[in-house]
């Protein structure tokens, strides 16, 4: 099989909602630890150093390992499971759909359920069920039911979807491209530098919790204390019904992005307008892209020390946020060689011209 292919397979079949992302972070490992120097924080985020032709400037590629997912919360004594979410889910995309409960004992499947339409008043069935009012059943009928089976309060919640190749072979449905996509995109990146020349110092990191609050992003930002920073994202491509040009021109395969805005970083001019540049200069196209209502690890990676210059680069994705989502191959492909051209240019003299 393609390797790309194996590769986001492998990684976004892997089971890591926040705070809970070792067995993603073994796969992490299985594919860097021959790429680079390993290190880890100390809450879990994976830093690959690959050393060029000079130790400065030290650049950082990030991409997030951890899903968005739910943890259980209580136990009834009908063995019905209430749960919180981890990240940000929308309440109309979750009923009905297919859980992993990870326990000590091992996976349990599950299902989400509310109270069935039938016994909902007429005025209210056309209302969305809020997450409180939603639960998983293993098809047990007690706790201890439930408890023998081995799930008890604090059990990480997983989305059961798996990877498929789509119709037309060029888009790719799976769980977690938000963002195992962009830990994809850093492994292959780094890959593609093993027999390149490069003059600084890379550093490929996974993080770790960015659906909570950019943890990850925080913590091993200060481990590498980088002078330049790319980071690796899923974006929202807009080109579904329902939405204007205006909010999102964003489209799958039409290439990669660079995001001009979100609500907690405005990149870098200079190094945004020098990777617009280069795109230009080896055939790539991009698309520029505004979040009005969301951040990234750069949020956290901008403001370490004294300030790090930084911009976000995406793979257009639809439906993020929800158990199964879309990414198209050329768009990744060409994220790739994007990145990998942008790297060979950040040597010591123009990673010093973005903050004069």
């Amino acid at each position: 099989m393609d390797p790309i292919i194996d590769l986001l397979k492998e990684l976004t079949e892997a089971h890591g909602v926040p705070g809970y992302e070792a067995p993603v972070r073994a796969v992490v490992h299985k594919y860097l630890d021959s790429l680079g120097e390993i290190s880890q924080d100390k809450i879990g985020s994976v830093i690959c150093k690959k050393p060029g032709s000079s130790e400065s400037p030290r650049v950082m590629l990030a991409g997030h390992m951890d899903e968005i997912g739910f943890m259980v919360k209580h136990i009834t004594e009908e063995g019905f499971i209430y749960f919180l979410p981890l990240g940000g889910w929308y309440d109309q995309v979750l009923l009905g759909q297919r859980v992993i409960i990870k326990t000590r004992q091992g996976d349990v499947i599950g299902v989400i359920g509310a109270k069935p339409p039938h016994l909902i008043p007429a005025d209210e069935r056309n209302k969305v069920v809020p997450k409180k009012d939603m639960y998983i059943d293993i098809g047990c009928t007690s706790r201890g039911e439930v408890e023998a089976a081995g799930v008890h309060p604090g059990d990480s919640v997983i989305p059961r979807a798996d990877f498929q190749i789509m119709a037309n072979q060029k888009s790719y449905l799976s769980k977690a491209f938000d963002d195992r996509a962009g830990t994809a995109l850093m492994i292959s990146v780094l890959q593609g530098l093993q027999n390149q020349e490069h003059p600084n110092t890379v550093f490929g990191v996974a993080t770790v919790m960015e659906e909570v609050g950019l943890r990850g992003a925080t913590t091993s930002v200060r481990a590498v204390d980088p002078d330049v920073a790319l980071v690796l994202e899923v974006d929202i491509a807009g080109d579904v019904p329902g939405i204007k040009e205006a909010e999102s021109a964003v489209k799958l395969g039409k290439g990669p992005t660079v995001l001009i805005y979100d609500t907690r970083m405005v990149p870098n001019l200079r190094l945004r307008d020098l990777i617009i540049e280069i795109a230009q200069e080896i055939g790539v196209s991009i698309q520029l892209s505004a979040i009005e209502g969301g951040a990234t690890d750069g949020a956290a990676i901008h403001l370490h020390d004294t300030g790090v210059p930084t911009v976000v680069i995406g793979i257009p994705a639809r439906h993020i946020h929800s158990h199964s989502s879309i990414i198209n191959r050329q768009d990744y492909d060409d994220a790739a060689k994007l990145v990998i051209a942008t790297v060979a240019r950040l040597d010591a003299t123009t990673v010093a011209s973005l903050t004069i």
